[in-house]
């Protein structure tokens, strides 16, 4: 019996995301990869829009918002020889400056993001991967 392996890309226009803090959205839907790339993989910023939120959140249904995203489903390498995976595709929700919109962050995020000049993000996360 042979067993197909789901194929994992990068984030893309239309790709839907879970948002992992208390800015108030759900979901958002990827608009576009900023820094003219085709995609988006860990740490770097995308431009979306929320496709759910609560009711009385900070970010309403239908607003146009940057994110950082800090969860992939495709397979990075490290320098170590390690690799890291995550289960979904996650964002961190930012203003235009970078800075995060919400006070909390919840489940793993990889250190990866220090390269990338994201420590507050970092500093508000549970945990580290």
């Amino acid at each position: 019996m042979i067993q197909i392996e789901q194929q994992r890309s990068f984030i893309q226009m239309r790709t839907v995301l879970k948002v992992v803090d208390n800015s108030g959205a759900k979901k958002v839907m990827c608009i576009q990869a900023l820094k003219g790339k085709k995609g988006a993989r860990l740490g770097d910023t995308i431009v979306a829009s929320v496709k759910e939120a609560y009711p009385n959140g900070k970010v309403k249904k239908g607003k146009v918002v940057y994110g950082v995203v800090v969860r992939a489903a495709m397979q990075r390498g490290r320098c170590d020889g390690s690799e890291v995976k995550f289960d979904d595709n996650a964002v961190v929700l930012v203003d235009k400056q970078g800075q995060p919109i919400g006070t909390r962050v919840f489940g793993p995020v990889p250190h990866e993001l220090r390269k990338k000049k994201h420590v507050k993000i970092l500093s508000l996360a549970g945990h580290i991967a």
